[in-house]
């Protein structure tokens, strides 16, 4: 049941996202909110998922956390090896996604704590490390 009310609350808000250009959907807890447009890996299924991001330089980050979950989300398998593609209000672009390590992704790490401090609470959950994504562009 969780799920399904995920998945629907999700598509509701890409809807929104989509049709205002990002107007209604941009934000969430004054965070900014981007579009995910992957390729499902085993459906080969186009995959739209809305997530919390920050900027670093002309670079995208995400934080791969499922709400602390012990598992890395669906759309972080779906970048592994392969380009994506986001929407960051009405513009679109191609992206390659890469995992941050050592000193960047602490950086990166504290960066996204600071715009959204859950991010640290959720880091105590897991027995995984959080995956800190980087999209550069493509």
């Amino acid at each position: 049941m969780k799920r399904l009310m995920m998945n629907v609350m999700g598509g509701t808000h890409t809807a929104l996202y989509r049709v205002t250009r990002g107007k209604v959907g941009g934000t969430m807890l004054k965070v900014p909110i981007l579009l995910l447009i992957t390729r499902g890996r085993k459906s080969g299924k186009q995959r739209t998922t809305p997530l919390m991001f920050s900027r670093d330089g002309d670079n995208l980050v995400l934080i791969a956390s499922v709400g602390g979950a012990p598992r890395n989300p669906g759309w972080y398998w779906n970048l592994q090896g392969g380009e994506a593609e986001v929407q960051v209000g009405s513009e679109r672009r191609r992206v390659r996604a890469r995992d941050a390590e050592g000193d960047e992704r602490e950086r990166l790490w504290a960066q996204m704590v600071a715009l959204y401090p859950n991010y640290a609470e959720y880091q105590k959950k897991p027995t995984r490390q959080t995956p800190v994504v980087v999209l550069e562009p493509s």
